[in-house]
């Protein structure tokens, strides 16, 4: 159990300096209970106290870092069990395996066909964070060689003889990949590469109960940046042992299984494969292994955990603006809509469908969608009156007419009276999917 806010307070300098950004050591003392501040933000605290603390500032799951450089992928560090209750950091890894055992200009295009994996999604790039080879003997040792070499992506080496992958970690040890696996047949000689070359670790249990045992036996033989796989491949049982080891690691502080995990997702078919992929999203997996994958499989997949690790308190906006939308000159149609980044780029995607330049008008309603925010009186006549003046959007265009969303088909009246009967405001359809035709029917006529 982790120490209560009484026990860190004792090791403090109780000062009540407010150096740390909380008033008293005793309130710093509780947040540091709660996973709430770290121990570095006392300058004050003796290195004795600082020894005696280290459990209890640690995170109860400890972020872990695979690979380096700009693609270097971390998981763990995760605080709660439900993201409403603050969110979640850093989203699920998503691999796919290669196979070590093709030719090395086939392995070679492999390795650049995943790490050049990439879609653009409201605003973000959506992209492959690792390649799990998997192979045997001498053949593996050569592909990790490639790999090392080759790979954008950060790598797992999945190969359970501890001579062959000291071989294999030869080659690509500067890499930092993550070593798959350590069971509790090798653990000691895993344990003891992983820590040669300050790599991390998966380690492969036949239940939890093992699972915590060998991952003491690990920590014990000097690895201690960890990865959990609790053995499981049947999806009632991989969810049943994802969630104990969540709920052990934040509810109990139970420090064994307090790693981030990694599951595989395989299936019979794409549709079952894909749906044990975004259950193992859901709840908790740290790292996601696929033997293959289409791209439309991936899209699915990066949709889905886009989706989860959105912070809930936090909508994905993009900046208030005028934007271009294709080369819009003086004579094209002038749109206006919200900063809700989900609402923007699908306007941007039906817009460009339409084969229509056009410009928009962002208005910032805080990441709320069109009705919510006018709901809400951020998307009002008074507001979007301001954002045409303040953006200057009668220097844009050479007419005066505002396309406004027609579910709020009630402000144009009110609207063109903010604009001083300047402007036309013309009521669009209610939904984005009605701006192609709406464009190339109504606007030439309105022109």
């Amino acid at each position: 159990m982790g120490l209560t806010g009484l026990d860190i307070f004792k090791q403090l300098p109780k000062t009540n300096c407010g150096d740390c950004g909380v008033p008293t050591c005793l309130a710093f003392a509780m947040k540091l209970a709660q996973k709430q501040a770290s121990l570095d933000q006392c300058p004050h605290v003796s290195e004795e106290a600082k020894g005696a603390l280290d459990g209890a500032s640690a995170p109860p799951i400890k972020l872990i870092t695979i690979g380096t450089g700009e693609r270097k992928l971390e998981i763990g560090n995760e605080t709660v069990l439900f993201r409403h209750e603050e969110t979640f950091y850093h989203p699920t890894g998503i691999a796919v395996e290669v196979d070590a055992g093709l030719p090395e200009e086939e392995l070679a295009a492999r390795l650049e066909a995943v790490g050049g994996v990439s879609f653009e999604r409201v605003g973000q790039t959506l992209r492959l964070d690792a390649v799990a080879l998997r192979g045997e003997g001498d053949g593996f040792v050569k592909a990790a060689q490639v790999a090392g070499e080759k790979s954008a992506v950060p790598l797992i080496l999945m190969n359970e003889d501890p001579e062959v992958m000291g071989k294999a970690l030869e080659g690509c040890a500067e890499k930092k990949p993550l070593i798959y696996a350590a069971t509790a047949e090798n653990v000691e000689a895993m344990a003891a590469l992983a820590k040669q070359h300050g790599c991390p670790l998966a380690i492969r249990g036949d239940d939890l109960s093992s699972l915590a045992e060998l991952s003491e036996k690990a920590q014990g033989a000097g690895a201690t940046d960890l990865v959990l796989d609790s053995g499981a491949r049947a999806p009632a049982q991989v969810l049943a042992n994802e969630t104990a080891i969540r709920r052990a690691a934040l509810r109990k502080r139970f420090r064994p299984l307090g790693f981030p995990t990694i599951t595989f997702a395989r299936g019979e078919d794409a549709q079952e494969k894909l749906q044990q992929a975004a259950c193992y999203i859901a709840k908790y997996a740290g790292m996601l292994v696929l033997k293959e994958a289409e791209a439309w499989e991936l899209l699915t997949l990066f949709t889905v955990r886009q989706n989860i690790y959105t912070d809930p308190q936090k909508p994905i906006q993009v900046e208030e603006g005028i934007y271009e939308i294709g080369s819009p000159n003086e004579d094209s149609p002038v749109l206006v809509t919200t900063n809700f980044s989900l609402t923007y780029f699908t306007v941007e995607g039906d817009v460009e469908a339409s084969r229509v330049p056009a410009w928009a008008v962002v208005v910032d309603t805080e990441g709320t969608s069109v009705l919510t925010a006018w709901a809400a009186e951020k998307f009002t006549a008074e507001i979007i009156a301001e954002k045409v003046k303040a953006f200057d959007v009668g220097s844009k265009v050479k007419h005066r007419k505002l396309i406004i969303p027609g579910h709020v088909a009630v402000l144009s009246g009110k609207l063109e009276d903010e604009l001083s009967l300047e402007w036309k405001v013309i009521v669009g359809p209610r939904e984005s999917s009605g701006i192609p035709s709406f464009l190339r029917t109504a606007w030439p006529g309105e022109g």
